[in-house]
């Protein structure tokens, strides 16, 4: 067992998953914006993609469902205007 680049990708993920969230908080960012959603959505991509080589089901399924809320989110943004 090894530190392979595709940890090193869903590392990134898992950091710009909790930084975008950190900034929320902080009220840097706000969660309607098509930034946030796309932030979270390439986050939980990064993460998909290191599981393709080390599967773990529950974070997939997490991932899945964190990806497509966050694509409903992008969606919604542009519909309403708020880049």
């Amino acid at each position: 067992m090894g530190y392979h680049w595709y940890d090193l990708v869903g590392n990134a993920g898992v950091a710009m998953i909790v930084g975008t969230y950190l900034l929320l908080q902080m009220g840097k960012v706000h969660a309607q914006t098509v930034a946030y959603s796309l932030a979270n959505a390439l986050g939980a991509g990064m993460v998909m993609l290191s599981l393709v080589f080390d599967f773990n089901l529950s974070a997939f399924i997490v991932e899945c469902f964190w990806t497509a809320i966050s694509i409903f989110g992008v969606v919604r943004a542009v519909h309403i205007g708020k880049g």
